[in-house]
């Protein structure tokens, strides 16, 4: 079951807790392709100087000023993509970076966009998923929520909080405190037995 709009409707540190276990999944013709979220960060309005909205809206980060349950894709450093989720009401820019997932559908699929990479490393980032799914900046702005969409989160697994870590979030080190060391990073942790 696709979740609905409701689910990101809420804060963005509540999503991005929540995301952990859920199964992000791309609808590639008929073949479904995805896996597991096991890693989030939350990036949270125009005050986190760590998030996109701190400068205000741009063409670039429009989409996250939009109502959640949208995709804000965007490329960085030149190579990466990256998949995030836009959370809250519409207005309040905000939205959770998707890091990490344990691939279930489509591994053949996963294979040949990740060639000579062993498995376990085919997912383990940010810029890895989007690159294992083919997402790419043409997602930008798709409704994660359409029950007729190629790019969506189902309800998946629930994930003990006893399995769940927070650290602050990976390659901001330029970010000023107190936003550089917000423990807004979820991790659910690889063994879960």
């Amino acid at each position: 079951m696709i979740l609905t709009r409701d689910f990101y409707l809420r804060p963005v540190l509540d999503v991005a807790h929540d995301l952990l276990g859920k199964k992000l999944i791309h609808l590639v013709g008929m073949q479904r392709a995805g896996g597991i979220i096991v890693e989030t960060e939350a990036y949270d309005g125009e005050n986190d100087l760590a998030c996109h909205a701190h400068v205000g809206r741009t063409d670039r980060n429009k989409v996250m000023f939009g109502q959640g349950g949208f995709a804000y894709v965007y490329f960085t450093y030149g190579i990466h993509w990256m998949l995030n989720c836009v959370t809250g009401p519409s207005g309040y820019p905000a939205a959770v970076l998707i890091r990490a997932i344990t691939p279930t559908d489509g591994f053949d699929f996963i294979k040949s966009n990740r060639p000579k990479v062993l498995e376990n490393q085919w997912c383990n980032g940010p810029a890895k998923v989007t690159r294992a799914l083919a997402i790419t900046g043409e997602f930008n702005g798709s409704d994660l929520c359409s029950p007729n969409g190629k790019l969506f989160i189902e309800c998946g697994e629930d994930i003990p909080e006893k399995f769940i870590s927070t650290t602050p979030r990976v390659g901001i080190q330029s970010t000023p405190e107190p936003w550089l060391s917000k423990p807004w990073r979820f991790v659910a942790k690889s063994s879960r037995k």
